[in-house]
């Protein structure tokens, strides 16, 4: 069964999901939707069959519409994308989920109640990299985590309405909610955040996260930086993966070298842990051979068996619902000078899936 879709919004990243869709066999692109006509024109084609709507209460009141894709400002999000779950339809909806915690929770709600499905585009999460960095390890290939460090910085584009954390953050946070066992769910958050050109909010930051287990993260996001990088080290006790986005011939290198102690597991003694010999573990380095296509493509193509399947995305909006409580602890731990401020924890309403979840695996 080809399900149908209109796009709202025709912007910056509304195109990208019109192309998509329309090369999916999942989906029929029946309209674009924005308030700019000629922009909405001009993305679908001057030959294309594809509709324009300006309104979004005509797209919603369309019969041939099961879905919509919300690529609009956040702020926007949770008014359009709650329009759309009334009127019974499907939702996508861009990075963040939303503005706040608060519409976040409220869709997400809005959504069980109505048995409807709300997916969140975290793109990076269906990179062929980032699907194996997951199976990875749920199998158990790198051993208990240890660290994460992700960089990812470049020059602009500076934000006229966010700062570097809510611009860049997200994409490194929803990549560790996809592949950290149970999702994010960090003991903490502090975040150190610095404005040298006066741009009157963070333009270069770095972001920690204590992990149940005794891990942490970090993450450094930079919009000054003259040379741009894309890297995530995650360490583990068995290997360690390097993760070089902007390095298409090996993206990803498997290392078996790691530091190992000579005591056993029930040497609590702070004084003999102080004693042990340490050792290093220097074996080969290997890089598995990945497909190359483009995330989106998986993407809308996960969004369509979502519904026909009556379960949750893999990235669902509780994924960005725990992404976006980051982003508010992160604010709080700003305000207060790097201090750890907790995570707040979803509300058990919001834990748990039932009825149309049951079942479903994130």
């Amino acid at each position: 069964m080809t399900l149908r879709v209109g796009v709202v919004g025709a912007g910056y990243w509304g195109p990208n999901l019109v192309r998509n869709f329309r090369g999916s066999p999942d989906w029929d692109l029946v309209a674009v939707c924005d308030l700019d006509e000629a922009r909405a024109r001009k993305v679908v084609g001057d030959r294309s069959t594809v509709d324009v709507e300006t309104s979004l209460e005509r797209l919603l009141a369309r019969t041939d519409v099961d879905a919509v894709a919300v690529a609009t400002p956040a702020n926007t999000h949770r008014p359009i994308a709650m329009a759309a779950l009334e009127a019974g339809k499907h939702v996508l909806v861009e990075k963040p989920l939303a503005s706040s915690r608060e519409d976040a929770e409220a869709m997400v709600r809005r959504a069980d109640e109505l048995g409807l499905v709300l997916m969140c585009d975290h793109t990076y999460c269906y990179t062929p990299v980032v699907q194996h960095l997951g199976r990875m390890i749920a199998e158990g290939e790198l051993g208990d985590l240890l660290f994460v460090d992700s960089v990812r910085i470049n020059l602009g584009l500076v934000q006229p309405d966010v700062d570097v954390f809510w611009d860049l953050a997200p994409h490194d946070l929803s990549i560790l909610d996809f592949i950290l066992p149970g999702g994010l769910s960090p003991e903490g958050v502090s975040a150190h955040g610095s404005d040298p050109i006066g741009a009157g909010r963070s333009c270069l930051g770095y972001l920690t996260m204590p992990l149940p287990g005794g891990s942490i993260a970090n993450i450094h996001v930079n919009w000054l930086s003259p040379t741009k990088i894309r890297q995530m080290v995650i360490g583990g006790s068995r290997r360690t993966v390097v993760w070089d986005d902007l390095n298409p011939q090996q993206r990803l290198s498997v290392y078996d070298r790691g530091v190992e102690l000579g005591f056993t597991a029930d040497a609590a003694d702070l004084t003999e842990r102080a004693a042990v010999n340490v050792s290093y573990r220097l074996g080969d380095m290997h890089a598995p051979s990945l497909p190359e296509h483009e995330a989106l493509q998986l993407m809308v193509s996960e969004f369509a068996a979502a519904i026909r399947d009556g379960r949750a995305p893999q990235t669902d909006g509780r994924a960005g619902l725990r992404v976006l409580s980051v982003l508010e602890a992160t604010r709080s731990s700003l305000a207060a000078q790097g201090g750890m401020v907790p995570v707040a924890p979803l509300v058990p309403a919001l834990t748990a899936t039932d009825g149309l979840w049951a079942g479903a695996t994130r």
